[in-house]
């Protein structure tokens, strides 16, 4: 059953697939969508069997009453499929509509005989991507259980449930001699430590953009930092209502989930929570950036416009002297008429001249700290 996941870019659309004042619980799929694939698992503390089906009539029954059935969902294109494994189940119409219907917010529903959760499932894009687009997408994953059963829908192939699938194959797995909370559990928690490698990705991003932006900052660079904090916003979107979610759980008396489970549930709400910190503050070294980018400018274009002063004042006094030598005057009309234009050094005098004043204004500016060094020397 394990598998390889390629993934590409998708692009989700967000209009709704069916009119206003449509019937609560109306099903309504979107043909584009990839049509559903199922994996039924059966599994008790002794035995687990796996199978592949293409359509719910072909799902098996379970043969002994302390089995557990989980059934997982692949694309939600065929609404009169998904309707077939809710009915088998005795799903609410409401909680059917919303499979069909992705992009729903993180939530947790009691209908009395069995709970419907919604989570945001992030997953890496495998294709290059430009510095400044999104390395990820969101998934939609809905999950309905009750006491032998749970049953997962995904949005589309491909998911991070395969640590799950490999520990209900290992006979001495607590997954699978506890009831069908604890699976749900492991579940929520394969999808929440999802989050971690992507934003322990963003995080490295950060610190590359810190350095680039103190070394050599870039226009390029805004768009980046922008980029950033564009998907740290989405990230936290998700997270947020998956905090309240985990947290109701932990709470809820339900009698589908055992307090075992619960104790490990509130494991799962740290973990968010933990997520969340990590988020908040990588959103604002980002914003702290974008200052740091500006500053950064700001000193550059202040280095330039000093080592440009600088030179300019040096040729100052040079062009001065040889404004004055290039002006046309007669020495025979009289003793104050540049006597010196007639000396047999002038012209090397003037240059020395002019080579003494340039290096002692280079060596009173060093002096001074405004060349080579940022910090003034004077006391």
């Amino acid at each position: 059953m394990s598998k390889n996941h390629h993934r590409k870019k998708l692009r989700h659309s967000h209009r709704r697939r069916v009119p206003p004042g449509t019937e609560p619980g109306t099903l309504t799929s979107n043909p584009s969508d990839p049509l559903p694939e199922l994996m039924q698992t059966i599994y008790s503390r002794e035995a687990i069997r796996e199978f592949a089906w293409q359509s719910p009539t072909q799902l098996q029954s379970r043969q002994v009453s302390s089995e557990i059935e989980w059934i997982n969902l692949e694309g939600v294109g065929n609404a009169q499929a998904v309707q077939s494994v809710g009915n088998r189940f005795g799903l609410h119409l409401l909680a059917m509509e919303d499979v069909v219907n992705p992009h729903q917010r993180p939530k947790f529903d009691d209908y009395q005989d069995h709970l419907f959760l919604i989570l945001r499932m992030p997953v890496a894009l495998t294709s290059e991507v430009e510095p400044h687009e999104r390395r990820f997408q969101f998934e939609q994953v809905a999950l309905a259980f009750g006491r032998q059963f749970v049953v997962t829908f995904q949005e589309f192939p491909g998911d991070t449930f395969d640590s799950v699938r490999k520990r209900l194959r290992s006979e001495n797995s607590l997954v699978r001699t506890r009831g069908s909370d604890y699976l749900v559990y492991s579940l929520l928690d394969s999808v929440v430590d999802a989050y971690f490698p992507i934003l322990e990705h963003y995080g490295e991003l950060v610190e590359e953009l810190e350095v680039k932006v103190v070394e050599r900052p870039t226009a390029n660079h805004i768009l980046q930092i922008h980029a950033l904090k564009r998907d740290l916003l989405s990230i936290r979107r998700a997270l947020w209502p998956m905090r309240d979610l985990l947290a109701a759980m932990s709470r809820d008396d339900s009698p589908l989930i055992t307090d075992a489970t619960r104790l490990y549930l509130r494991d799962c709400h740290d973990h968010t929570i933990q997520l969340l910190d990590m988020v908040e503050t990588y959103r604002e070294i980002a914003t702290g950036l974008i200052d740091v980018h500006l500053s950064s400018v700001s000193n550059r274009l202040s280095e330039v416009m000093k080592v440009l002063t600088i030179i300019a004042t040096i040729f100052i006094p040079l062009t001065f002297i040889s404004g004055i030598y290039g002006m046309n005057f007669d020495t025979e009309a009289g003793p104050w008429n540049m006597p010196e234009l007639k000396s047999p050094y002038g012209y090397v005098s003037v240059l020395v001249v002019m080579a003494l004043i340039a290096t002692g204004l280079v060596a009173w500016f060093y002096q001074r700290g405004w060349l080579g060094q940022n910090v003034s020397n004077e006391e």
